[in-house]
């Protein structure tokens, strides 16, 4: 019996989850901060304008480094959930947050402080995993997606980048028509670009 693309989705999103989170913790930060060399070697990293990250939970591998180290001239936002698509607001350590139905951290602003999708420069996306052609697994709900549906094609700005380790590259993502690629993706030990 053939697999479904959710089921091979779902077993690839276990495994993947699974082996982020049994990474020790020093590999963990030395990794952080190799990733934030790459990010900020990118041949289109941006040296002013809004910036997006993201808040790592669950293994993910974390930004902080790359956010303390960006070029005075960015200013560096969150994700925020807004009715089915991302919005972002700017933060910095130590301005309040709130927790959103997923129990992720976001900044605590009212909708209209926040900023559209096409408003920032670059944003490095979480992922579960990533292939060699630029396809992203993510969570599964869809925000990224949502939010970046209108750049489905082309190359950015906003560039989107994905961030992982090494061990979450996989020989090939199940893909779906609206699935929005990434125009790169930067791990510990390499960086890869799939948009020229």
């Amino acid at each position: 019996m053939t697999q479904s693309r959710d089921e091979r989705c779902s077993l690839m999103r276990a495994a993947l989850r699974q082996a982020r989170r049994e990474l020790p913790a020093p590999r963990r930060i030395a990794a952080a901060e190799r990733l934030a060399d790459r990010l900020l070697a990118l041949p289109f990293a941006p040296a002013e304008g809004y910036v997006a990250g993201y808040w790592a939970m669950d293994g993910e591998i974390g930004l902080h480094a790359w956010q303390l180290r960006l070029p005075p001239g960015c200013i560096y936002c969150l994700p925020v959930l807004h009715d089915r698509t991302l919005r972002f607001a700017p933060w910095r350590p130590g301005d309040p947050l709130v927790t959103n139905r997923y129990g992720i951290p976001e900044p605590d602003l009212e909708p209209s402080s926040t900023l559209d999708a096409d408003r920032m420069s670059l944003v490095v996306l979480p992922l579960v995993g990533f292939d060699r052609s630029g396809n992203r697994l993510g969570m599964g709900g869809g925000w990224y997606d949502r939010s970046f549906a209108y750049r489905s094609g082309r190359a950015g700005p906003p560039w989107l980048v994905g961030a992982a380790f090494d061990l979450q590259q996989v020989d090939q993502v199940p893909v779906a028509e609206w699935d929005v690629g990434l125009d790169a993706a930067c791990t510990e030990g390499a960086t890869h670009l799939f948009q020229e």
